[in-house]
């Protein structure tokens, strides 16, 4: 940190400022860069000191780089980093091994740090969170979960004080573009992932988006901070959209229900009393009254359930080189101040160190769409095997097939333990009179 005159735009003089480095150029970066120079008397006045970039790290020094000072640019990342009038370093590269290593010599450096990096925070929160905590500096990460949507600062922050118990929503804008674009249309994954690609929500190898692997990466983070217990993305039972079809689409139409990919965390307790934390990403069916169903386009929304705050829900747009930088900003600002002021954020506090519950042992409830052989009692049949597995069932829908030999039938089961209705599930494949399970989809809001 270093001293500067410069007085701000209502003429107050700042006797000191804040060296930034900035490590990467991409879509994020280029708005990073964009609204440090656009705002600096606003951040002046907001952090009491001045903003100073001290430098670009990128990876290709001829590639042409409109708006920024070519002095400032470098391809030795390393060596920005270690700069002695470097005290904040933003990471917006992407990817995990080249930025986990950037980030963790810039903490042990004695250097805050700003990250958009989901996945390098799902899969090594707690080795950076370490990091900081010995350097005593801080480590932000609002822009790694639904962009411009504040729910790390209000988890980390203002829900301090109550007990978190379920955290649930849309946290990827691809997906929810795709099964929006589905829905509305009627067209196939197929297409709706062509126009999600034209016009540039989903990127030219969508398969961490359409997987559901981001949706993981993302409540891997939520639930470490929601529930003050460490969980990795591999953590999390991640399944994604590819396998859902127009038929499913408007099957659930039908029932009154839009087809999601959500993330849910949630604390399980079991009869004995015992807390463990389940995360999970997968397509659900949502209600059409709920307000998740409503959530269009590249949205996201995120609802949180907590002990004495009740239910909130935050909405906004989850993605986009704009968004995202207003988040990373946030944190650059944050950061900014505690150099100036003095003090930390809040860091990792794993402290309730719960036991991650097998997915197998969560509750939810199944709507299975099959065909089976159209003769009288088999639906009674079938019926038979929910309860012999224990399983209630709340509604049974038949309808004609084309084929006059085959019934279309689709079952909503009340609620039961994953392990269980996944065994059902199996068994009715195995069953004579169940031609083919069409897809199962979970009821889970």
């Amino acid at each position: 940190m270093t001293a500067t005159t410069a007085p701000s735009s209502n003429g107050k003089v700042f006797d000191k400022s804040v060296g930034v480095a900035v490590l990467g150029m991409g879509t994020v970066g280029t708005e990073v860069l964009r609204l440090i120079a656009e705002n600096p008397n606003a951040y002046a006045n907001r952090i009491g000191g001045r903003i100073e970039l001290k430098g670009v790290a990128v990876s290709d020094l001829s590639k042409p780089r409109p708006g920024v000072d070519p002095a400032l640019l470098t391809d030795d990342a390393e060596a920005l980093i270690n700069r002695d009038d470097v005290d904040i370093v933003v990471e917006v590269i992407g990817g995990i091994e080249y930025p986990r290593k950037l980030i963790l010599q810039a903490l042990q450096a004695g250097k805050s740090v700003v990250t958009a990096n989901k996945a390098l925070v799902a899969a090594h929160a707690s080795e950076l969170g370490e990091a900081a905590d010995k350097a005593g500096v801080d480590l932000y990460f609002e822009a790694a979960v639904a962009a411009a949507i504040p729910v790390v600062g209000m988890l980390r922050r203002s829900l301090a004080g109550d007990q978190i118990q379920r955290i649930s929503g849309i946290v990827n804008g691809t997906t929810n573009f795709i099964l929006d674009a589905m829905a509305t249309t009627g067209a196939t994954y197929e297409d709706a992932l062509a126009e999600a690609t034209r016009l540039g929500y989903a990127e030219a190898d969508p398969t961490a988006d359409v997987e559901g692997h981001d949706a993981a990466s993302k409540a891997a983070i939520l639930a470490s901070l929601g529930f003050h217990t460490r969980v990795t993305f591999d953590d999390v039972h991640c399944e994604g959209i590819t396998n859902i079809t127009a038929e499913d689409i408007a099957a659930a139409s039908e029932a009154g229900y839009t087809i999601k990919l959500l993330a849910i965390c949630e604390k399980l307790v079991d009869e004995n009393g015992n807390k463990s934390v389940n995360a999970r990403v997968h397509p659900t069916l949502v209600p059409n009254e709920h307000p998740l169903a409503t959530v269009d386009k590249s949205y996201n929304a995120i609802f949180v359930e907590a002990e004495a705050a009740g239910r909130l829900m935050f909405y906004g747009n989850g993605a986009g080189g704009a968004p995202t930088a207003s988040a990373v900003l946030g944190d650059v600002i944050g950061a900014a101040r505690n150099k100036v002021h003095g003090g930390r954020a809040p860091g990792e506090n794993p402290y309730a160190n719960h036991p991650i519950a097998d997915f197998g042992e969560v509750t939810t409830r199944y709507h299975i769409d099959m065909n089976v052989v159209d003769r009288l009692g088999v639906l009674s049949l079938i019926a038979d095997h929910f309860a012999k597995a224990g399983i209630s069932l709340r509604t049974v829908r038949q309808e004609e097939a084309e084929d006059e030999t085959v019934a279309r039938l689709i079952v909503v089961t009340h609620e039961a333990l994953e392990k269980d209705l996944r065994a059902i599930v199996t068994e009715l494949e195995g069953t004579e009179d169940v031609l083919e399970v069409r897809s199962v989809i979970r009821l889970d809001v």
